[in-house]
């Protein structure tokens, strides 16, 4: 990983990570690395002074000096810190965490046994009832070729993420 200091072409500075220096071109050139302060795509890596550490001199030397106080203006504060979702990415995530506390409200929870008892109610071999549980993709696919009325449920958003 990279990070890149970057500049706007309305001054605005801030930094960004990317895998390399190919990705951050290609991610610019296609106009998806945009300024998080007023939006624009015209976005340019700014000049940055590599951060070196050395051994040689032990762990006090590679701490930054401190600066002398100076009367230049203090700099100006840092834009407010930028939400990583917008309205539309929290509001999935709350419908899909309702979905689970609707169908864990509603339905018996078989487990691994999922493709199974979903085959029973299919065939008529024991009760007609919700049930959500595991299944691999061999079971999803063996029950829909089977005609099993089944739908997969999205991950909770806490999960994976």
């Amino acid at each position: 990983m990279i990070r890149y200091n970057l500049i706007c072409d309305d001054a605005h500075e801030f930094e960004s990570w990317f895998s390399d220096s190919a990705s951050f071109e290609e991610q610019a050139r296609r106009g998806l690395v945009t300024c998080p302060i007023c939006g624009s795509a015209k976005v340019e890596r700014a000049i940055m002074a590599p951060n070196v550490a050395r051994s040689d001199l032990g762990p006090r030397a590679q701490e930054p000096a401190a600066e002398p106080a100076t009367d230049a203006p203090a700099p100006a504060p840092s834009p407010a810190p930028m939400a990583l979702m917008g309205k539309q990415e929290i509001a999935f995530r709350e419908m899909v965490a309702s979905l689970h506390a609707h169908v864990r409200e509603n339905a018996e929870h078989v487990g691994e046994r999922f493709a199974e008892e979903a085959l029973k109610i299919h065939h008529g071999e024991t009760e007609a009832r919700p049930i959500y549980g595991e299944a691999t993709p061999d079971d999803a696919r063996m029950l829909h070729e089977e005609g099993v009325e089944f739908l997969p449920l999205p991950r909770l958003p806490s999960s994976g993420n």
